[in-house]
Formats: structure tokens, C-alpha cells, sequence
């Protein structure tokens, strides 16, 4: 089969290896599309995503829609749509269960050997992470399933049905949240970007308002959620002011794993809650019906190109100004 490779830094080559075959419990499954997601522009860029190197060669993208090829348990017929959920778990211990340590995730470095991605002509997973897709629901759209569920997991902490919330960050993951919070009824929606190219598409999903926080400031005590979702610890602190008191303050991009002064005064004053997010649970299920049911959240994809044209794709995708969400067309 044909399969992308990350072998390390800057060196990512589209290769023949052989097919998977599935084992007891396990499915194949012929992948359709494939997002790029920031992780995996890390391992391509760095060798890295975090602390997690590159040491074996990895197929990246947990960010997938296909078909069904063979289910050696009969529960799916071939050809029929999936998604799938890119997590396993690992002993059960405190907290929940998608931050046990011990799981895997798909196109990821962080087990050893490497958990292969779906960026290939055949993806085996077990059988209980398929999710079948309900019928209206398109392929390409569904690729879009796994980072709505990153919104969606960040939603469940923080309510918005009838609130004003500012999305800090107009990446995909950005923009999925603030159609999200639009979907779940929130009052108005603003978003914040240093580039025109992410609010313009906040604009197209119906952001209520939107700022180039490169050129103008946010609002003071406006807000009554706000979501972090570029990553960037040095906008806590603004983002703090722009909390309405009582407010929540909810970081889901992932940050550097390094000390930064942050100033806490607001939290204090304000009252304010600071929330943390990592990746999701159930929440995928949940995104399955979203994306039925609200099919303009498609536009968070840009770009679609060919399993060729990879090197592209990853090119487009780093792009950010250029660039919403990026799919690869696998299958």
C-alpha cells in the first residue's frame, strides 16, 4: 500500500510498505480523507510534536473519514462510512479517562514502536474505536469530526447557550470552536486573529464580531466564556482582562511545556475560572451529529489536495494566513 512517512525532521517521503492485516478484535479500513493537523506539521517540521521525537518512521493524521474493508467480527459490512476515534486507553487511574497515562493515539510518537496514522491505503483499529457515519453525512466533512471534538470537549467545561464568548485564535481548531458555540446558541461570538486571512473566515462562519488584535485591542470585562486556542501563554493575561468577573477563562491550545510569568491578578479580583482542556472523550460522538446537522461548519476546509501532492498539502496547511483546515484525499 502507499503510505506517508515522517522519518524525521524535513524529511516526509509518500513510500510502498506492506499492507496491515487486521487481528483479533481489529478492523481495516480504507481511509477517504485525512486532516493535517498542527501535531502533525510538528513532526514534520520538527521531528517532534512536544516531547514526543520521531524515532521510527511514523504515519501521521488521526483526523480521518473512510470506508469499511473488512470486519473480521461482521459488525460493519465493507464499504460502509466511518470515522473513527483516534484514542485507545490505558490503565484506569485518576481523572478522566483521556488523560490516563499508558493510551495511544493515532500518528502519534508518544508510544513506542509509534502508533501509525491513517495517512495510508489501509488503517487498522479496533473495532470499538469506529464510529459509523449517518446517512447525509459526506465523507469530506466527516474528516472534520475529530477537531470539532476538541471544540466540543472545550464547550462541555465552559456553557455558552446565551453568552458572549471570544475565541482567541482563528485556526481551525479556532474556528470550529467559535461554529460550535454558534451551533449551541451562544448570544454573540467574537474572534480574535493577528491575521486577516483567519477572520475573514470567522466572518464567512458567522462570528458576530471580529479583531486584529495586532492592531487594536479586545474589549475590557466583555466576555462571559473565553477560549484560548492558539497556544500562545502570553495572551493569558489580556485574555484575563477581557473576562467578564465570574468569567471562565478555558485554555485548549496546547501550550509550551516551559515557565511564563502570567499575571493571576484578575483571576482574583474578577473571580475568574481557569480551565484546562486536553483532547476529548464522548464528544466525538457528539460532533458526528453536529456536522449532520450543521453542514456549513464544512467550510472550515480550504484546501483539498491528492496523496501525490502531500509535500503540498503540509506546505498549504503551514500556510496559516493562506489556510483553514487541510485535507489530504487518500482514497
Amino acid at each position: 500500500m502507499r503510505a506517508v512517512r515522517i522519518h524525521g525532521k524535513q524529511d516526509m517521503r509518500l513510500e510502498d510498505v506492506p499492507a496491515p492485516e487486521p487481528g483479533p478484535g481489529q478492523v481495516a479500513i480504507r481511509p477517504t480523507y485525512v486532516g493535517i493537523c498542527g501535531s502533525d506539521l510538528h513532526y514534520f517540521s520538527d521531528g517532534a510534536a512536544g516531547i514526543f521525537r520521531i524515532v521510527d518512521p511514523l504515519i501521521p493524521g488521526h483526523e480521518m473519514s473512510g470506508t469499511i474493508e473488512s470486519d473480521p467480527s461482521g459488525r460493519y459490512e465493507p464499504g460502509t462510512p466511518v470515522t473513527v476515534h483516534p484514542s485507545t486507553w490505558g490503565p484506569p487511574s485518576d481523572g478522566p479517562r483521556h488523560t490516563w497515562a499508558g493510551g495511544s493515539f493515532l500518528g502519534s510518537a508518544s508510544t513506542s514502536p509509534h502508533t501509525h496514522g491513517a495517512m495510508a491505503e489501509r488503517l487498522i483499529v479496533t473495532v470499538d474505536q469506529v464510529r459509523p457515519l449517518p446517512a447525509g453525512l459526506s465523507l469530506r466533512t466527516a474528516a472534520l469530526v475529530e477537531p470539532l471534538a476538541v471544540a466540543l470537549h472545550a464547550l462541555s467545561v465552559a456553557p455558552v447557550h446565551g453568552r458572549r464568548v471570544l475565541v482567541s485564535g482563528s485556526g481551525p481548531i479556532g474556528l470550529l470552536t467559535a461554529a460550535a458555540a454558534l451551533a449551541q446558541g451562544a448570544a454573540e461570538v467574537w474572534c480574535a486573529d493577528v491575521r486577516s486571512g483567519p477572520l475573514e473566515r470567522a466572518t464567512t462562519l458567522g462570528a458576530s464580531e471580529v479583531v486584529d488584535v495586532s492592531q487594536a485591542g479586545l474589549p475590557e470585562s466583555a466576555f462571559d466564556v473565553v477560549f484560548e486556542c492558539a497556544g500562545l501563554p502570553q495572551t493569558v493575561h489580556p485574555l484575563l482582562q477581557a473576562c467578564r468577573r465570574g468569567g471562565t477563562l478555558v485554555q485548549v491550545g496546547n501550550v509550551p511545556n516551559s515557565d511564563r510569568p502570567v499575571n493571576l491578578a484578575p483571576i482574583v479580583s474578577k473571580e475568574i475560572t481557569l480551565r484546562g482542556v486536553f483532547r476529548y472523550d464522548a464528544e466525538i460522538d457528539e460532533a458526528i451529529t453536529m456536522l449532520a446537522g450543521n453542514p456549513q461548519i464544512e467550510a472550515v476546509i480550504t484546501h483539498e489536495l491528492a496523496l501525490e501532492d502531500v509535500q503540498d498539502a503540509f506546505a498549504v496547511a503551514a500556510d496559516s494566513q493562506a489556510s483553514g483546515k487541510v485535507i489530504v484525499r487518500v482514497g
